[in-house]
């Protein structure tokens, strides 16, 4: 098991291939959702290691890894969390909060002014975000882009606690994602490379979502994520 959410299978495909330099060792490497094991709609192609002589040990993670890695991770729910004064994700039976996201409908208006039209009284705004398809992962040279598609629902949180949904966005996004070890640390750095939105549903009247795309893509352009020791 991975997490709460996902599990691997990293049985043998087949016996070990013993040579005289190397043994070679073809592992399964197949994620599925924990405690719920799924057919992945995915085929796995094969793939050879180029041979190299200055390491010990090769380790080499396919495209098919990562695409059932998505796969389950999507099943389970992983890419759909909610946004508010504080950000929560649910994970299994339990729940992680960080609290550090504090805007309102009058920082929206500012943006959009059909929000500022329909809310004169500041209240907190709630996001929904969710991930309409499984994103799409695919291995490049140096690195890998994931595909994303999704929904962000845009709610106020009213004084009685309950939400009032403003607009409803349909996201779609390309990332690129490079890994590198620095002070024993694996570290992502992710870089935004296109993210385009879309009105679905408005609550507050129809507007334009190029400001909005503009400023998500400033704030979300580079992202470095690091990573515990030895993962």
């Amino acid at each position: 098991q991975i997490d709460d959410l996902a599990e691997v299978d990293y049985s043998l495909n087949s016996l070990p291939a013993v040579f005289q330099p190397f043994i070679d060792l073809d592992l399964k490497g197949v994620v599925s959702p924990a405690g719920n094991y799924a057919d992945s709609p995915y085929v796995a192609a094969s793939f050879t290691i180029p041979e190299q002589s200055d390491s010990m040990l090769h380790l080499a993670f396919s495209e098919y890894f990562f695409q059932t890695s998505s796969f389950a991770y999507y099943t389970a729910g992983a890419f759909n969390m909610t946004i508010g004064e504080e950000v929560s994700r649910t994970q299994g039976n339990g729940l992680r909060t960080c609290s550090y996201f504090n805007i309102n409908t009058e920082i929206f208006g500012s943006i959009i002014p059909e929000v500022a039209k329909y809310s004169v009284t500041p209240y907190p705004v709630m996001l929904k975000l969710m991930a309409t398809e499984i994103p799409i992962i695919s291995l490049e040279q140096d690195s890998f882009t994931v595909e994303i598609q999704g929904s962000m629902e845009v709610l106020a949180v009213l004084p009685d606690s309950t939400t009032q949904s403003l607009f409803t966005m349909n996201i779609a996004a390309n990332t690129s994602i490079s890994l590198n070890v620095f002070d024993q640390k694996l570290m992502g750095s992710l870089c935004l490379n296109r993210i385009q939105l879309s009105l679905a549903h408005s609550n507050v009247g129809s507007f334009e979502v190029l400001l909005l795309e503009n400023i998500l893509s400033y704030i979300l352009q580079t992202e470095v994520i690091p990573s515990a020791n030895g993962k």
